[in-house]
C-alpha cells in the first residue's frame, strides 16, 4: 500500500518474542500495537490455543511486546472466521499506536451487477461491517465504476462526503480513495477492504486495518504478490490439491465428492443434502484431468478422517469416463480403502470406464443416475457411522 501512496502506519513484522523486543526499541514511541498475522479477520476477539484471549493489543515497553508475542507466536489463534482449528500465528506486527477522530469503512471490490468495480463506504467503521449493513443498511453507500476510466473525481468527493470526512479534509480524502483504486487495478485484486480508514488526532487520513484479495487467475502476472503466500495458513488439503491443480474446498459433512464441473460439483453437494447427507468437500478435478490428478484426488478424499463414503460423479465431455476409472481403481489399491465407493459415470467412454471398475476386483459400487448414486453413498456412509459408534467393526474394504 506504501508504494501506491497510501497512508500506512510505521510497523515491523516479528517472528520470535526476542526478534519483537529489539523491533519495539526501533520505533520512537512508547505507544504500540501488536497483532496477530493470521488470515483471518475477528482477531481482536480471538482466543489462542493455550488460553491467551485476544489477538491484538496495546503495550508501552518492549519487554511488554516481548512478553506478548510470546503469548501468541506458534499458538493457534481462533476467531469467528477460523472455525474451531484456528489458524496458526507465526508473525506478529508492531506499529504504533493512532488515536484517532473519526473511524469509517472504505472498500472497493467486484460487483456482478454493475459489471465492474465497486466503491463502497460508511461512516460507522471500525466495527463488524457485517452488522451495519444488516441493522442499518442506509448507512452503506456505493459508487459504481466504469472499469475503463476509474472514478472520477465527483464520485470520489462524493462519497467522501457521505461517509462523512470533514470538509477540510475531504480532498485528501477522495485522493487516498484513488490510490486505493490505482493499487487494486494494478495487483489485480478482487477485493480491498480498509477498516477502519480513518482521520487521526492529527487531522490524517490513514489505512489503519486492510483486507486484501487477490485473483488467481492473475497469479502469472503477480508473481511477486503470490510468492509471498503463506501455505500454513490453508487448509493442508486445499495445499495438497493445488499441487496437483485440483479446485479442493474442505466442508464439515461425511460424504467425499469427487467430481468434474464446478457446476456438476455444487449439483451433487445439493443432491447429498436432499438425500439426507452433508458433503465432506467440494473437489473438481476439471474437464481435462489426467489419470494421476485423478489418482491424487482420490487420495485426499480417502485420508479425511471424517469422509464415511465417497461419491464420484463424473459427466465425460472433454474428460473420458475411463481415464476417471483407472484413477479410481489405482488410487483405492494404494490407500487401502475402507470406506464405500459410489460411483456414477456417464458420457465419453462410459462403457469402457465401467469395465475398468467391473474388472478390478474390487467392491466398488455403481449407479446410472445421480440421485441413486447420492442414496447409496448416504446410506452407506450412515451404516459405517453406525457401525463405528457400536464398536462392531464393520468395514467396507475395497479389496476383495
Amino acid at each position: 500500500m506504501a508504494k501506491f501512496g497510501i497512508h500506512v502506519p510505521p510497523h515491523q513484522v516479528a517472528t520470535t518474542p526476542d526478534e519483537a523486543f529489539k523491533l519495539a526499541q526501533g520505533f520512537n514511541s512508547f505507544d504500540l500495537v501488536i497483532k496477530a498475522q493470521v488470515l483471518a479477520g475477528g482477531r481482536g476477539k480471538g482466543v489462542f490455543s493455550n488460553g491467551f484471549v485476544g489477538g491484538v493489543h496495546l503495550a508501552t515497553t518492549p519487554e511488554e511486546v516481548r512478553e506478548l508475542s510470546s503469548k501468541m507466536l506458534g499458538q493457534r489463534l481462533v476467531t469467528k472466521q477460523t472455525g474451531p482449528e484456528g489458524k496458526p500465528c507465526d508473525q506478529v506486527v508492531i506499529t504504533t499506536r493512532h488515536y484517532l477522530r473519526a473511524e469509517k469503512y472504505f472498500a472497493i471490490l467486484l460487483d456482478r451487477v454493475s459489471c465492474g468495480p465497486m466503491l463502497m463506504g460508511s461512516p460507522k467503521g471500525g466495527v463488524d461491517i457485517e452488522g451495519v449493513a444488516h441493522e442499518t443498511p442506509e448507512l452503506i453507500f456505493k459508487e459504481p465504476v466504469d472499469i475503463k476510466t476509474g472514478p472520477s473525481l465527483a464520485q470520489l468527493m462524493r462519497l467522501a462526503e457521505k461517509i462523512g470526512f470533514r470538509t477540510e479534509i475531504r480532498e485528501e480524502a477522495a485522493q487516498q480513495m484513488q490510490r486505493i483504486y490505482d493499487m487494486f487495478i494494478a495487483v489485480d485484486a478482487t477485493l480491498i477492504e480498509v477498516n477502519p480508514f480513518a482521520e487521526t488526532a492529527r487531522g490524517e487520513v490513514m489505512c489503519l486495518d486492510a483486507k486484501v484479495n487477490f485473483d488467481d487467475n492473475a497469479s502469472f502476472r503477480q508473481k511477486q504478490i503470490f510468492a509471498k503466500k503463506d501455505w500454513r495458513q490453508d487448509d493442508a488439503r486445499e495445499v495438497q490439491a493445488a499441487e496437483h491443480d485440483l479446485n479442493f474446498i474442505g466442508l464439515d459433512g461425511n460424504i467425499g465428492c469427487l467430481v468434474n464441473g464446478a457446476g456438476l460439483a455444487m449439483a451433487t453437494m445439493d443432491v447429498i443434502k436432499l438425500c439426507g447427507g452433508s458433503p465432506a468437500n467440494f473437489l473438481d478435478v476439471g474437464g481435462g484431468a489426467t489419470e494421476k490428478q485423478v489418482s491424487e484426488a482420490f487420495k485426499i478424499l480417502a485420508g479425511d478422517p471424517k469422509v464415511r463414503a465417497i461419491l464420484v460423479n463424473i459427466f465425460g465431455g472433454i474428460m473420458r469416463c475411463d481415464v476417471i476409472a483407472a484413477g479410481i481403481v489405482n488410487a483405492a489399491r494404494v490407500t487401502n480403502l475402507t470406506v464405500p465407493v459410489v460411483v456414477r459415470l456417464q458420457g465419453t467412454n462410459v462403457e469402457e470406464g465401467r469395465q475398468i471398475l467391473e474388472g478390478s476386483g474390487m467392491k466398488i459400487f455403481s449407479a446410472n443416475d445421480l440421485t441413486e448414486a447420492a442414496t447409496k453413498a448416504v446410506k452407506m456412509g450412515q451404516i459405517l457411522d453406525m457401525a463405528r459408534e457400536a464398536s462392531l467393526g464393520i468395514t467396507f474394504e475395497l479389496p476383495l
